[in-house]
């Protein structure tokens, strides 16, 4: 499986890599991307080989995976995955938490609806003052204050409520990306001291860490208690931000009902929307 996922992954980036932005020549081209032809030119390494590597039949060691990623010009987070798909460490293994463009422009056009970037560690890096309007998130002193994972399993917030189903699929979700994120930063003493520190402190969070459930969707439903607008249910969405090693959350009313017209009147009386980057003490 994970040579076949790592062959995806070569495929996927080979074909998204446009001709100039390694040095070669666009010209008229009938397929996306480069040619295998081209990537094994440039990675040094014959066409078939590509080939064998993006059908699954060929483990790549850990110079082959370096020399793919320095051949198309791969991003930290591209780099990063494909060391943990052909089960090696990436060279640094720190967890990155700068907000590049992307992320910021998500922040920035979607005014009227709460959201925040978090890094891989699962420690919110920027918020925007929609997601601050909803004032659940109380700062506590905590190195891991703004820690999502550390705050669901060891420091719940009162105003978050969620059904038994949404919590065992949001605690699912949080593990999952914390496995992930230790498997492609191995080196990351913060973020092993925040897992290491969680599975003292929560026994559920360490039964689900040595026996993970399956994410079916990167979804839940909360309802979030405000001080002066009541119970708000908001569905929050995960999103992937790729080239950066983020995921923005988006928190979202079913369109017409009471909780969107209580959430548009919460986030009108925040004043003029803004971007906060966050900072934070714990992993990253």
């Amino acid at each position: 499986m994970e040579r076949h996922e790592f062959g995806l992954a070569v495929r996927r980036l080979r074909e998204s890599t446009a001709p100039a932005a390694v040095g070669l020549p666009a010209g008229r081209r009938r397929v996306r991307g480069l040619r295998r032809e081209e990537l094994g030119e440039l990675a040094g390494m014959s066409a078939d080989y590509v080939r064998r590597l993006e059908q699954g039949r060929s483990h790549p060691s850990a110079g082959v995976v370096n020399a793919i990623a320095r051949a198309l010009r791969a991003g930290r987070a591209d780099y990063e995955r494909l060391c943990a798909l052909a089960g090696y460490a990436a060279a640094d293994g720190q967890v990155p938490n700068e907000v590049g463009p992307g992320a910021m422009r998500l922040l920035e056009r979607f005014t009227g609806t709460p959201m925040f970037v978090a890094d891989a560690a699962m420690n919110l890096v920027a918020v925007n003052s929609a997601f601050l309007a909803l004032r659940h998130w109380h700062l506590t002193g905590d190195p891991w204050e703004w820690n999502i994972a550390w705050r669901t399993f060891c420091d719940p917030f009162s105003e978050f409520q969620q059904t038994a189903a949404d919590a065992t699929d949001h605690e699912a979700i949080l593990v999952a990306q914390l496995r992930t994120a230790a498997l492609r930063y191995p080196a990351d003493v913060s973020l092993s001291a925040l897992v290491d520190e969680m599975r003292s402190r929560s026994r559920a969070f360490d039964t689900l860490w040595r026996t993970p459930r399956p994410v079916a969707a990167y979804e839940s439903s909360a309802a979030f208690t405000h001080p002066d607008a009541g119970a708000i249910t908001l569905v929050g969405s995960l999103l992937a931000v790729p080239g950066d090693d983020l995921a923005a959350l988006m928190l979202t009313a079913a369109p017409g009902s009471a909780d969107a017209a209580r959430l548009a009147e919460i986030v009108g009386d925040a004043g003029e929307p803004d971007v906060i980057r966050v900072g934070q003490s714990g992993p990253g």
